[in-house]
């Protein structure tokens, strides 16, 4: 889950990371009032899960409480790549002397955590990467050692950072650090990283990724979820204990495993070339336990989504034989009923996969087509939704 800066930066807080005072407004009366506690020049800024507010117009300075307001009329409702803002946050204007860069984030293809860190933050860090790539410091962290104040000055000093604030920076990696792993998150960053003409080192930005899978340490965690921008169907879909994504093709993917799940989208993908290019519109996997309730609820979400006009149940039986899965088709379509409106193409194969097929071939349901392989369903999915424009 991505959260929104004014979050990171409450959890920055909390974790000791030096941050300037500020709140959220999501009107520009709200943002009014916040500039006149503040009382002094602020900034305005949208809050949005995505960079490049500043160019797009979502990030300005205000001189009073009035100004402020105006300002935050012009940003709130404002489209930034595809992001609505819907909040601002209004915060303490800040003189720069320099603007560095600091992250911890996972690094899944070594299996471990790494750190990076640049002198020169403040620009778009994948640009610097690419532009001058020995600008940017990328230092392995041992998950079981994490990152002390040793670690920390070992980072500062791959980064290159100015010797006046490099006890500080240091003191920020390991709060951030602790931020990291206090939260189970998978990134944290600040950009900038600034020090103010005072010489203070402040984190001015920050941006936070968290694990979903450790959730359940954190009930807390639950309250950072955008209830306004999350997706209707994947928020129904959490609340039944789905894994579901919502997609912007045609074709309804119900699978057991995610590995299966992914081969289904590309298959049915390729097979949607033929058939006026309609594509996947989920990604949905049911797991191994594939019961009636479960298919019930998998179909009940994709069948609610408008843009679906077919759904492709690919199953391979395993631990969850065949003949289960077509009981629980069967038992699913009669407890939605009229909800279940769009035809269902069925593959099964694996472990008594012969009842599974006898199941279905006798329950008759006109809305079910049996197919035996996987790309020949593909195509039948794609076929059906095709037609059913």
């Amino acid at each position: 889950m991505d959260l929104y800066e004014y979050q990171a930066k409450d959890l920055f807080a909390a974790h000791g990371v030096p941050v300037l005072p500020g709140s959220v407004a999501q009107t520009p009366d709200e943002a009014r009032a916040i500039a006149e506690q503040l009382g002094q020049t602020v900034v305005v800024k949208a809050q949005v899960k995505t960079g490049g507010r500043g160019k797009a117009g979502g990030v300005k300075l205000a001189e009073t409480p009035e100004e402020t307001k105006a300002k935050a009329e012009a940003i709130l409702g404002l489209d930034i790549k595809g992001h609505i803002t819907r909040r601002v946050l209004v915060t303490p204007a800040s003189d720069i002397a320099e603007e560095y860069y600091v992250s911890f984030l996972l690094d899944r293809a070594n299996r471990t955590f790494l750190a990076m860190a640049s002198a020169e933050g403040g620009m778009e860090i994948e640009q610097l990467a690419v532009e001058r790539p020995e600008a940017l410091a990328k230092i392995a962290v041992d998950p079981i050692n994490g990152v002390d104040l040793a670690k920390a000055k070992e980072i500062v000093a791959a980064g290159k950072f100015p010797a006046e604030v490099a006890d500080q920076v240091a003191e920020v990696l390991v709060q951030l650090w602790q931020t990291f792993v206090g939260e189970d998150a998978t990134l944290v960053e600040v950009n900038p990283l600034v020090r103010d003409p005072q010489g203070k080192v402040i984190a001015l930005d920050g941006k936070v990724t968290l694990d979903e899978n450790a959730s359940f340490r954190h009930p807390a965690h639950a309250e950072l979820v955008d209830k306004q921008a999350e997706d209707p169907l994947e928020a129904k879909a959490k609340e039944k204990h789905l894994n579901y994504v919502k997609l912007d093709g045609q074709v309804g993917i119900i699978g057991n495993g995610a590995g299966l799940v992914m081969s289904t989208l590309d298959v049915v993908a390729y097979a949607g070339e033929k058939h006026g290019g309609v594509k996947p519109a989920n990604f949905l996997d049911i797991g191994g336990g594939a019961s009636a309730e479960v298919m019930a609820n998998g179909l009940e979400i994709i069948l609610g989504d408008p843009d679906v006009r077919s759904v492709f149940v690919n199953v391979f039986g395993g631990i969850t034989a065949c003949d289960a899965v077509a009981n629980g088709i069967v038992q699913a379509l009669q407890i939605l009923g009229d909800e279940a409106s769009k035809p269902l193409v069925v593959r099964l194969d694996g472990n008594n996969v012969v009842e599974g097929r006898r199941i279905l071939a006798e329950a008759n349901h006109p809305l079910v087509t049996v197919v035996d392989t996987m790309d020949n369903a593909a195509d039948k999915a794609a076929e059906l939704a095709n037609a059913g424009v």
